[in-house]
């Protein structure tokens, strides 16, 4: 059973960073997802392609980055310039057969999730 185990969520106050990672290998395409109360689950960023190729929603473009660490076996993505409206639970998926630039954001295209991991932003 595919298992994906996110880390690196806490508390911080706005304008701070966090970084977050996932556990998982050998997937080609990987997204971040975050659920705020009462809202649909959201695409943040995905690498894909089996080349690295990277993609954001407009809400964290330039704010965030999602890098892979093959050494380790991790998906990483980094949190700056955290605003309150990023409070959510974020969570990792992975999709066996690849990601397009149009579904890398889509919760139902996903195979395999994570636990999430719990940020919060303060005002």
């Amino acid at each position: 059973q595919v298992q994906l185990v996110e880390s690196g969520g806490g508390s911080v106050q706005a304008g701070g960073s966090l970084r977050l990672s996932c556990a998982a290998s050998g997937y080609t395409c990987m997204t971040w997802f975050r659920q705020a109360p009462g809202k649909v689950r959201e695409g943040v960023a995905a690498i894909y392609d089996g080349e690295g190729r990277t993609a954001y929603a407009d809400s964290v473009k330039g704010r965030f980055t999602i890098s892979q660490d093959n050494a380790k076996s991790t998906v990483n993505l980094l949190l700056n310039s955290l605003k309150p409206e990023d409070t959510a639970r974020y969570y990792c998926a992975a999709r066996r057969y690849g990601c397009s630039s149009g579904s890398w954001k889509i919760a139902q295209n996903f195979d395999y999730w994570g636990q999430g991991t719990q940020v919060t932003v303060s005002s």
